[in-house]
């Protein structure tokens, strides 16, 4: 009984920045614009997908739910986020942080297959264009969107329940901003073995096979690119593939340094490393999700286009008597 007593831990410590004050409220000014600007252009994307029925294919339809994906993500986090540096609340409970960790590694999850099915689509897209409307039928897109909704929560509910159930022996100090799982499992006083070989298994699955379907996908885009006759053909799918790939690079560099280094620098690191990890933190968490609107889809043609309808059509209905 003793033992299970000092095993049971109520709640978390989020250190965050606490060992440099001077940094919180440059960090907070900082994360809280960002934080705008993501709620505002990824809002803006998916009303214009839903509303512009030139927005209604299967591109602009994965954009719209990488957009609400980085909405879900950062709502999950940023916002305590901001609490505890303005505020120097960091205690967070057991629950709490169990709800954190699975929101957050479902959306990272998720996030995987979805880049993953738009380098596919990009694929069919240009490589085979008249079979395109058959192959990425409405049915199809929505099932290859639902999957990875699916695959992701899946994988986090069986991440996150693996490393909570785990005894902390009373240590309840997290050295990040969030209640990420690397960090919660440096505070484990037990053999977590079978978490370091499922989290193998879910990089393997997430990271690795949605990069090599991106990766073979853009070898055949460039194959049949360079094939083409049309410069200006080769120009708009140059332009389609790079927007994409920058957004895939920005996510992948970050999360690969964050989930797929080597664990005993994680696990049995220093603690000398709050800084940098914090850093890496809020950029994947908060300046990857603020770039994808910008990068991919504000750029584009035919979202500047729906977005400049949907305004005049708003100054419209504004200026008409009531």
């Amino acid at each position: 009984m003793d033992r299970i007593n000092k095993t049971f831990v109520n709640e978390f410590i989020l250190l965050g920045l606490s060992g440099y004050p001077k940094l919180e409220i440059i960090f907070f000014a900082v994360i809280l614009v960002m934080y705008l600007v993501i709620l505002i252009g990824n809002s803006v994307l998916i009303i214009a997908s839903i509303f512009d029925s030139r927005l209604h294919t299967p591109m602009y339809f994965f954009l719209g739910n990488l957009s609400f994906l980085d909405i879900c993500y950062t709502s999950s986090s940023v916002p305590s986020t901001l609490v505890s540096l303005i505020s120097k609340k960091r205690n967070i409970s057991f629950s709490g942080c169990a709800m954190q960790m699975f929101l957050g590694f479902a959306m990272g999850s998720t996030e995987c297959f979805l880049l993953g099915m738009m380098a596919f689509d990009r694929y069919v897209a240009i490589c085979n264009p008249l079979r395109y409307p058959i192959i990425m039928s409405k049915v199809v897109y929505i099932l290859m969107a639902s999957v990875s909704w699916l695959s992701g929560g899946i994988n986090s509910i069986v991440q996150t329940s693996l490393a909570m159930r785990l005894p902390f022996c009373e240590n309840n100090i997290i050295n990040h901003f969030l209640c990420e799982i690397l960090a919660v499992l440096k505070l484990a006083c037990a053999d977590i073995s079978l978490n370091i070989v499922t989290l193998a298994v879910s990089n393997m699955a997430f990271l690795v096979l949605p990069l090599l379907v991106i990766f073979f996908s853009y070898m055949l885009i460039l194959s049949t690119i360079l094939r083409m006759n049309s410069a200006t053909g080769r120009h708009k799918a140059f332009s389609t593939c790079s927007a994409h790939l920058t957004v895939v690079i920005i996510f992948y560099g970050t999360i690969f340094f964050m989930y797929a280094k080597p664990k005993s620098q994680d696990l049995l690191g220093q603690d000398n490393l709050q800084a940098r990890e914090g850093l890496v933190s809020m950029f994947y968490g908060v300046v990857t999700p603020m770039l994808n609107p910008i990068i991919y889809s504000l750029r584009n043609k035919d979202v500047k286009a729906a977005v400049k309808y949907l305004l005049s059509q708003k100054s419209v209905n504004q200026l008409r008597p009531k």
